[in-house]
């Protein structure tokens, strides 16, 4: 482990590691929390971070993950990006559901910066507007996955058979989503 990033969070209660597809390590913890306790609780988990790192080179297969273009809000190239990413969910949200008869309520369009799509209890699909930047079978994964969770609301074997009928390689469509684009 080479280094890590610290960010503070006013809403952390306590300090999180995360590690990212490229090897990025990021310490989150409370603002209040100081750097020797961060230290010291890197330190702890250190194997586990190490391990982590590993296995999202084993699974890329050595090959960098992919960073998706991030405009700046406000933009030409943001307006144009969540326009297109509105109009690439809701064209493959009507082509899905003839076969799978779903209701949903609003799609919105986010700037997520650790998800790909949610759906809430009440079936509203939210996605992250970089769907506009991946290959074409990503982003059906992704619009799949959520409008299955209108009817699923959790990743039990009913909720993957449900994606499995329109998607039958989603197991390799979510392992290359994971291991190699970042947000």
């Amino acid at each position: 482990m080479d280094g890590y990033e610290i960010k503070e969070s006013t809403r952390a209660r306590q300090v999180r590691v995360t590690v990212y597809p490229d090897g990025k390590v990021v310490v989150t913890k409370p603002v209040r929390m100081s750097n020797a306790v961060v230290e010291k609780f890197v330190k702890s988990k250190r194997e586990w971070i190490e391990a982590s790192q590993a296995r999202f080179r084993k699974r890329s297969g050595g090959t960098p993950p992919i960073k998706l273009p991030k405009p700046r809000k406000g933009s030409y190239e943001y307006t144009e990006a969540v326009a297109a990413a509105r109009r690439l969910a809701t064209e493959r949200l009507a082509h899905f559901n003839k076969q799978y008869q779903c209701t949903y309520g609003t799609i919105s369009m986010r700037n997520q910066k650790t998800r790909w799509g949610s759906c809430t209890r009440q079936g509203n699909l939210s996605f992250n507007y970089r769907i506009a930047y991946l290959p074409a079978e990503l982003a059906d994964y992704i619009v799949v996955h959520e409008l299955c969770h209108t009817r699923e609301h959790n990743h039990s074997k009913q909720f993957w058979a449900l994606v499995a009928q329109a998607l039958p390689k989603h197991k390799e469509l979510r392992t290359t989503l994971r291991t190699q684009y970042l947000f």
